[in-house]
């Protein structure tokens, strides 16, 4: 599959602070800042490298051609709004949420993301590789081209999601629930399939 990537090659270093008072986040380069507010805006063609975002509030706000380089985004929410041609790289996102947006051409690589929520998510065209996505939700989402590598699909909750043709066979899948809608013509290996039969109730004997 090809992704389509961020268009961010011509982004000036600044600081969030002066990007808040100019509400400016347009080809910009950002390495630090915090304890500001950023809501109500569309932050295009910017770079996020090495930022705590604990104490940044954001809110309301899209991603178009964005890259997340070694940035703590946990229990940041990204619900119902444009995700695009947007890359998380070696990122803390525990307990982020996407719910009800809308995500193309978006790649997360080496991020530890644990719990994210992607409920109601419309997603067409996303790589994950060599992520921690365990007890994740996947509900009732869209999926159009969707890759996944390496990655921690533990504890995962899946429902009312079409994962046909998705090829989970590099991915660990323990404890993994998810419904039998869902479950139709996913791609594992052989050694998986034990896992997935008792996800189906059925015991083998000894």
């Amino acid at each position: 599959m090809k992704i389509l990537e961020p268009k961010v090659s011509k982004v000036v270093e600044t600081s969030l602070v002066d990007a808040v008072n100019e509400n400016c986040f347009s080809d910009m380069l950002f390495t630090g800042g915090s304890c500001v507010s950023i809501s109500d805006v569309t932050i295009d063609s910017c770079v996020f490298k090495e930022i705590d975002f604990n104490d940044i509030n954001l809110s309301n706000v899209e991603l178009i051609d964005v890259v997340f380089e070694n940035c703590d985004l946990s229990n940041k929410k990204f619900n119902h709004t444009l995700v695009q041609r947007v890359k998380f790289v070696n990122c803390k996102m525990i307990g982020v949420s996407f719910i009800g947006s809308s995500m193309q051409d978006v790649v997360f690589d080496s991020c530890v993301s644990k719990y994210i929520n992607l409920t109601d998510a419309k997603i067409n065209r996303m790589i994950v590789n060599d992520s921690d996505f365990s007890e994740m939700y996947f509900q009732d989402t869209f999926i159009k081209d969707l890759e996944l590598y390496e990655v921690n699909l533990s504890g995962a909750e899946i429902s009312k999601t079409c994962l046909r043709g998705v090829d989970v066979s590099t991915c660990k899948i323990e404890g993994m629930i998810i419904d039998f809608e869902s479950l139709q013509g996913i791609v594992i290996d052989r050694f998986q399939s034990i896992d997935l039969v008792g996800l189906l109730g059925v015991k083998i004997k000894d």
